[in-house]
């Protein structure tokens, strides 16, 4: 069989299955994608080849791609579903592997589809937001940010109206685009990307707040890293100083946002989908003992490029928030969240990154309300600082130094807030069994005596006195599963 226009497949790998599937479907119907089109109305199994068949003819030929799409318009009957759903698959599976032509006319048909209303094609655009990566200033990854700028700026209304998770995804991902983008001077079309991704924020924030707001507290997190910018220090300002200026009924705090805790979905957006099965792997498979050798692969992998210690910020907030080991994995010898992000620290060379990289891991800690957060979020955090006592205990003062220090400096305005988050995480962890109690923190003499001393006021002024002495009632046995901080296992470096 000839050789895939499609993919770019190495002398050593085998065929790809769903390149291999395109490829014979178009093989078998090629007969039937010129014009005149037949008449008849295809069977099950024609309709299946002859999607395919459309998707293959349509990112390997551009100059007839808009027949193809004409074709495909005259046949469809679900909607697009079937054909949406396979770029779907081969943009997870196989974006990396898209020669030029292919993957631009990937997002030509992406945009054909959007004005037709396809069917799922909100996580195809969702799909495409993940293969922008963290770190990574080529060309091909800014070429990607500015044609989905592209897409989203020429189909506004049409999103707004039927697919708004869609947009705010898109905020959430240039929002934290912006950070790094704006830091970096002298690449190429930089400045012309940034002055897009700048425009199409500002757009969603001033004119649709109310949906912007739904994101939740992360949307803070995304904007304080921006007020370096002019028009987004004008927006923290009203934030803070004139939050009617957004028009949204009932806004009238910052607060109000401190208090939504951000869905895990969002946190997936900043993670490739190949990224997200090795990290899943890492914190699923590997056992204690074997760490060191999978966290050198996955650095080589994801954090190899100059650039790519910011994406640490994005590692940590999905390994939080976004995946919860299950009951067997937490009992079982598989490394545990919190020494994967304590090696992650370890990866952190500039100190800018290193604070966000800190603020992403205790960021739930300053909001924290039971009633709508999840204790898994600021598990790790907790974990990290007592099983690094006592032979990491740098890592536990400089955690524990910084968690005072966003208390104190975080929103000096909200400060009362902020203290209530962290005293109720503190004493949530120890009343539901994530640890036994704070002594090993308090009573620890390798620690700085003025850290022991604040922490012991700030629990014992919080009216957190079970939290020092350890609760005589611990949880019941479903929630005992995450009181492994008993075990007190070496942190990799």
């Amino acid at each position: 069989m000839n050789q895939s226009k499609l993919l770019k497949i190495n002398p050593h790998e085998s065929e790809n299955p769903l390149d291999l599937s395109l490829k014979e479907s178009f093989s078998l119907c090629q007969s039937q994608l010129r014009p005149p089109f037949p008449l008849k109305i295809p069977s099950p199994t024609e309709y299946s080849h002859l999607n395919l068949a459309l998707i293959y003819g349509t990112l390997t030929e551009p100059n007839l791609a808009k027949t193809h799409i004409t074709h495909l318009h005259a046949i469809v009957v679900d909607g697009y579903k079937l054909f949406t759903t396979t770029l779907i698959n081969l943009t997870n599976q196989n974006y990396h592997k898209l020669p030029e032509t292919p993957r631009a006319q990937l997002i030509w048909v992406t945009s054909q589809l959007v004005q037709v209303s396809a069917v799922k094609v909100d996580s195809l655009l969702i799909s495409l937001l993940r293969q922008i990566s963290g770190g990574d200033f080529s060309e091909p990854n800014l070429w990607l940010c500015v044609k989905l700028l592209e897409i989203f700026d020429q189909n506004w209304d049409r999103l707004l109206d039927e697919q708004p998770l869609v947009l705010k995804s898109a905020v959430f991902v240039f929002l934290r685009l912006l950070s790094d983008h704006y830091r970096l001077v002298g690449i190429g079309n930089l400045d012309d990307l940034k002055r897009l991704e700048a425009d199409f924020c500002v757009k969603a924030l001033r004119q649709r707040f109310a949906l912007c707001m739904k994101i939740g507290r992360d949307l803070v997190r995304l904007l304080q890293d921006l007020v370096f910018i002019p028009e987004f220090r004008e927006i923290w300002k009203d934030l803070l100083f004139d939050p009617s200026k957004f028009q949204v009924p009932g806004f009238t705090d910052i607060s109000q946002l401190y208090c939504v805790r951000t869905s895990s979905q969002y946190f997936l957006l900043r993670i490739s989908p190949e990224m997200e099965t090795h990290l899943r792997f890492l914190l699923t498979h590997v056992k204690w003992g074997n760490q060191k050798r999978y966290q050198a692969w996955f650095a080589k992998k994801h954090l190899s490029l100059p650039g790519s210690e910011t994406v640490i910020i994005d590692i940590v907030r999905f390994i939080c928030c976004a995946h919860h080991p299950s009951n067997e994995i937490i009992h079982s010898d598989v490394i545990s969240r919190w020494a994967v992000i304590g090696w992650l620290l370890t990866c952190c060379r500039k100190n800018y990154f290193l604070a966000n990289v800190k603020l992403a891991l205790f960021y739930d800690w300053l909001f924290f309300d039971e009633k709508v957060d999840n204790i898994m979020n600021i598990e790790p955090a907790m974990l990290l600082m007592v099983n690094s006592l006592p032979q990491y205990v740098d890592i536990t003062h400089t955690l524990l130094e910084f968690l005072f220090l966003l208390v104190d400096n975080y929103d000096v305005h909200r400060k009362e807030m902020i203290a209530r988050g962290a005293s109720t995480s503190f004493g949530i962890l120890v009343r539901k069994g994530v640890i036994r109690s704070l002594e090993p923190l308090i009573s620890c003499s390798l620690l700085s005596p003025l850290l022991r001393e604040r922490l012991s006021t700030f629990v014992s002024t919080s009216n957190l006195g079970v939290v020092m002495k350890g609760s005589s009632d611990f949880c019941s046995r479903q929630l005992e599963r995450t009181r492994v901080a008993e075990c007190h296992v070496e942190v990799s470096k």
